[in-house]
């Protein structure tokens, strides 16, 4: 079908094969396009190009341009019918809806609806009329018709309970209301969830995996802990061999995402669990580790019994789910409270109390006007709360509360009292807008990347590829108000080199550059603190083979970077190593100096540097390498093991000061050369 000059300009401002704005409008390209153009002259090319995109006996591909059309058109109720007849009942609702609005918001829709899914339009979605109405009507009808599906009142064909238009609709409305954290959702979407996912037969399909996976990608965009705990049962339920798996995979996703949510984050439940099973019960305990263990009255077995295994092996696997599960929460509540320093609110902290989690945190409650105080767990009712940070606190503050930890041996769940501060250095004041303290480090690629990862950073994955041996991972913080940003770039075909540290507050719809005197200091301490992070745990420095092997460029790195200056890190590493060897057997052999733990075994002194956790011997500083030392410290509590150095330092002190009982003839070598 040929289009009239005008019918063709007007396909191609409704279509979207114009350019495309760089975000969302606030005037659409038709309003913009057709300035000068009569309305009266738009009737019959609009007619002409509704019966383009809606051609008799063909499928329906652009239904929200052709509504456009339909009302510049005066086609409405043509449309509407054309639409009914093959697009679904679900979509054919939010059609109506649209049909109530003026043309240039149509076109709006139809502008945004380019890419589907839509990516960062739900909250223009939110404030868009009746859409959040629209959003219940549609999930509800798609709860009741695979409800009927399953009372037989519907026949069930695979992959059918939803025409191919119904699926996006069912997702936009998902996404409204999970971003809405809508108070009816939850009763909604866990029989959706759950009756989508799994077929009303003995069958291995299901009803929609399309509408399954819309739906659990507008979780991924939008977790809460109730959309997160309906999908976990639909992925349970469903008998189809591949979803578990692409769920699992978006499972990894999601649960990070909720903690960015801080606002629903908290209704996450402590995972604590007592249940009979047969004459036993089953405990899944939260005070410290999670862990899943079994009893018979007041005895703790050793193990599942025989009887549970072979009577509920059923309920010894969903025991065992829940006991991952509660691993996994965990570790998003942990994300979450620590994502909370950074607001400039605080986020409503009073839904953990009687958790597992808050008791063993330090809180401050305002207990006059800008007076805080410190207590551990959240004991002071009715007031103001949020959690301690050692950045508002006094040294002598600081010191006492660290004893706390040690004395009562007070497994935090994360590193609180032992925190590191990152204040902002003259260097950094005179700089500008980036931060230097961590360039300029040689690190394994695939552990920084990882690490990226962990702690909710963005970040391309370089490659050999054009363009791709330089990067940024980026953060945002506060909230979605301040961003940070590390550079950092290929160095070899494995390693990296990182670069400086920028900060970008959010302004006019975009990012800005900040001065680093204008970035909140607690956002430029924890943003830091997670760059110091990525250095420790990934830098070559870790890897013993970097000091004889490798370019020279490399070796000068891992010698200087392996006992140069201590970062904040490694200083409080030392504060707590301070604390900890007067406790053990090997005190009198140890002393502590500015960047090395010393120790003195009968065949040399040794000085293990508190940053790498590498050796130099005394008294020529002859290099020792020692890959492994094993764990000999004899159940010391340790108040934090983050990346797992205060515990290797410690191993290899208690190694190298019985070093006449070492037999590994690859240590001995070293230490008994001339």
């Amino acid at each position: 079908m040929q289009l009239s000059p005008l019918a063709q300009r007007l396909f191609a401002l409704i279509s979207g094969s114009a350019n495309d704005p760089s975000y969302w409008p606030v005037t659409s390209q038709l309003s913009t396009g057709l300035v000068g153009v009569a309305p009266e002259r738009l009737t019959a090319p609009a007619r002409e190009l509704v019966g383009f995109l809606l051609p008799d006996a063909l499928p329906v591909h652009a239904p929200f341009p052709a509504l456009v059309a339909a009302g510049l058109a005066g086609m409405d109720g043509e449309v509407r019918a054309r639409l009914g007849r093959e697009q679904g009942p679900i979509a054919l609702t939010e059609f109506d809806l649209l049909l109530g609005w003026d043309v240039e918001r149509r076109a709006l829709f139809a502008e945004v609806m380019r890419e589907e899914p839509p990516q960062g339009v739900t909250a223009w979605l939110r404030g868009l009329p009746g859409y959040a109405g629209f959003a219940r009507e549609a999930l509800e009808a798609a709860r009741d018709r695979v409800a009927a599906i399953h009372a037989g009142e519907i026949a069930y064909q695979a992959d059918k309970a939803f025409a191919d238009g119904e699926k996006g609709s069912v997702g936009r409305a998902a996404r409204v209301a999970l971003s809405r954290d809508e108070p009816w959702l939850p009763e909604v979407l866990e029989p959706l969830l759950l009756g989508v996912a799994v077929a009303p037969t003995q069958a291995r399909t299901l009803p929609s995996q399309a509408v399954l996976f819309e739906i659990a990608r507008a979780v991924e965009e939008h977790p809460t802990p109730e959309a997160i705990s309906a999908l976990r049962a639909a992925r349970r339920a469903t008998r189809h061999a591949g979803v578990p798996k692409q769920l699992d995979r978006m499972f990894k996703r999601i649960e990070p995402a909720l903690a960015e949510r801080l606002e629903v984050a908290f209704r996450l439940p402590d995972g604590r669990v007592r249940q009979s099973v047969g004459e036993h019960t089953a405990v899944i305990s939260t005070d410290g580790a999670v862990e899943l263990s079994w009893w018979h009255g007041d005895k703790k077995l050793k193990a599942v019994p025989a009887a549970v295994r072979r009577e509920h092996p059923g309920e010894v696997g969903r025991l065992r789910e829940l006991a991952r599960q509660a691993t996994a929460q965990r570790a998003t509540l942990v994300r979450a409270l620590e994502a909370g320093y950074t607001g400039e609110t605080a986020p409503p902290y009073r839904r953990l109390e009687g958790h597992a989690v808050a008791d063993r945190l330090i809180w401050e409650f305002e207990v006059a006007p800008g007076v805080w105080r410190a207590e551990l767990g959240m004991g002071v009712p009715d007031v103001p709360v949020r959690l301690w940070h050692p950045a508002r606190a006094s040294a002598e503050e600081v010191r006492a509360w660290r004893d706390v930890v040690l004395g009562e041996e007070l497994r935090q769940p994360f590193k609180q009292a032992f925190r590191e501060v990152y204040p902002l250095t003259p260097a950094e004041e005179a700089s500008g807008i980036y931060s230097q303290r961590f360039a300029g480090h040689v690190v394994d690629y695939r552990k920084l990347y990882a690490l990226f990862k962990q702690r909710g950073w963005k970040a391309e994955f370089l490659g050999p590829w054009d363009g791709g041996g330089d990067g940024e991972a980026r953060r945002t913080m506060a909230g979605g108000r301040w961003r940070v940003s590390l550079g950092h770039g290929l160095y070899t075909e494995a390693q990296a080199g990182t670069s400086r540290v920028s900060f970008q507050r959010r302004a006019e719809g975009g990012w800005q550059d900040a001065p680093l005197t204008e970035v909140p200091p607690l956002v430029f301490s924890e943003a830091l603190r997670d760059v110091d992070l990525f250095v420790a745990v990934a830098s070559i420095t870790t890897e013993q083979r970097w000091a004889e092997e490798g370019p020279e460029r490399m070796r000068d790195y891992w010698r200087d970077g392996s006992f140069g200056p201590l970062t904040p890190s490694a200083e409080v590493r030392r504060d707590a190593l301070a604390r900890l060897i007067g406790r053990t057997a090997i005190a009198g052999r140890c002393a502590l100096t500015d960047r090395f733990l010393v120790v003195r075994g009968d065949l040399r002194t040794y000085k293990i540097h508190l940053g790498s956790a590498n050796i130099l011997m005394e008294p020529n500083d002859a290099y020792l390498c020692v890959v492994s030392a094993g764990d000999p410290r004899a159940g010391l509590f340790l108040p934090f093991e983050e990346d797992g150095k205060l515990a290797l330092i410690l191993s290899k002190a208690f190694l190298l000061a019985g070093d006449t009982a070492i037999t590994d003839p690859t240590i001995t070598r070293q230490i008994l050369a001339p």
